[in-house]
Parts: structure tokens; C-alpha cells; sequence
């Protein structure tokens, strides 16, 4: 509504207001009239003076045209004043309803949605206890192979750890043995040697060994020269 609008209809308003008064004054005595004031007197009472528009005798009531305009003066300071104000207000709550309305239109379908998912659910409950049991046995099933893989495979490293050392123990057990073996009969023959060799053979050994070491010093000595 327009600022005019407005203004019009306070008027109009008044005047509707004011309109039974009126025609009760018009139809009495000069008392009566004197007792309603329709436009005397717009500034105040005055003694002596003739009643007008400006002034009015005292005790004569306030004239129905200043209380119009103190209407219309009221009404434009309200409408140019505070219309702004009391309209960005209003926009304001009007905002704000329609952006509750929103938030609980979206909430209802939110949890319509949800409740429909929730329905959904409870309808296939028995579908959904089967699915997670079959998950489960599933997953216990994969666990179980790989336990068991991880199983076979330390026992395959172990054995074959263990294989090895059993191998290199046995290299050298065998490799003491030879050297053992070796070693007595070594002994042996020093001691059957030592039995069976005479004093001249002792001589005779010696012997050769002289000439073979003089041999070899006389080719040392060639190839020197």
C-alpha cells in the first residue's frame, strides 16, 4: 500500500469516526452546536474575539478539522518515518518464516526419506542377517587359508633351515672323518715304516736324499750360469 492510500484511508477513517457526531450537532439548538466544534479555534481559545478558524471562545471543545489534520500530520510521519523500517521488518520475518518453512520441509524429507530407508531395511532384515552372516563366514574362510599359507610356509622354511644345517653338519662330520682316517693312516704307515726299516736302509735313504738334493742344487746352479 501506497503513502497516499494510506493517508486516505485514516482519513476517511476519521470521518466515519466523526460523521454521527456531526449530524447529532446539526440537528439540535445553538447549544448543541456550540458543544461540537467542527472547525473553530485551529490555533486556540481567546477571549473577545468572534470564533473563526484561527481562534474559538473558551471552553469550546478542539475544532474535528484539527483533529483530522493532527491525524494526517501523525499518519505521514508514521508512513514516511517508519514505514521502511516497520516493511524491512516485516520482509525480514518473512524471510526468516520462509527459510523455517524450508529447513522443516527439507528436515520432513530427510526423515522421510529416512524413515522409508529405515522401512526398506526392516523389510529385507532377514536378507540383510543372511548377507552379514555370509560376510562373516566368508571373511573367517579367507582368514583361515591365510593362517594356514603362513603355517606351510614357516614350515617349509623351517625344514629347509633346518635341512641345511643338517647338511653342513654333515660335511663336516664327514670332512673330520676323512681327516681322521687320514691322519691314522699316516700313523700307521710312519709306524710300520719305523718297525720294518733297518739300519742300512735308514743309511740308504739318507743317501739318496743327499744326492737328490745335490742334484737339484747342481740344475740350480745351471740355470743360474
Amino acid at each position: 500500500m501506497s503513502p497516499g492510500r494510506a493517508v486516505a484511508g485514516l482519513l476517511l477513517l476519521g470521518c466515519l469516526l466523526c460523521a454521527p457526531v456531526a449530524a447529532a450537532a446539526g440537528g439540535g439548538g445553538d447549544d448543541q452546536a456550540h458543544a461540537f466544534n467542527v472547525y473553530h479555534g485551529l490555533i486556540g481559545e481567546k477571549d473577545g474575539v468572534e470564533p473563526g478558524l484561527l481562534w474559538r471562545a473558551p471552553g469550546t471543545p478542539p475544532p474535528l478539522l484539527a483533529m483530522l489534520i493532527n491525524t494526517g500530520i501523525l499518519a505521514y510521519l508514521l508512513l514516511r518515518f517508519g514505514a521502511r523500517p516497520v516493511r524491512d521488518a516485516l520482509k525480514k520475518r518473512k524471510l526468516t518464516i520462509m527459510q523455517g518453512m524450508d529447513d522443516a520441509a527439507r528436515m520432513k524429507q530427510e526423515a522421510t526419506a529416512r524413515l522409508k530407508e529405515l522401512e526398506e531395511k526392516l523389510e529385507h532384515i532377514d536378507e540383510e542377517v543372511e548377507r552379514v552372516r555370509r560376510e562373516m563366514k566368508d571373511a573367517g574362510e579367507a582368514e583361515r587359508v591365510r593362517v594356514l599359507a603362513e603355517a606351510k610356509e614357516r614350515r617349509v622354511r623351517v625344514e629347509r633351515d633346518a635341512r641345511l644345517v643338517v647338511e653342513q653338519e654333515l660335511k663336516a662330520a664327514h670332512e673330520k672323518l676323512l681327516f681322521e682316517t687320514a691322519r691314522a693312516a699316516v700313523e700307521g704307515a710312519r709306524r710300520t715304516l719305523q718297525e720294518s726299516l733297518t739300519a742300512e736302509d735308514h743309511r740308504r735313504l739318507a743317501e739318496e736324499y743327499v744326492k737328490s738334493f745335490d742334484g737339484a742344487l747342481r740344475q740350480v746352479q745351471a740355470g743360474r750360469s
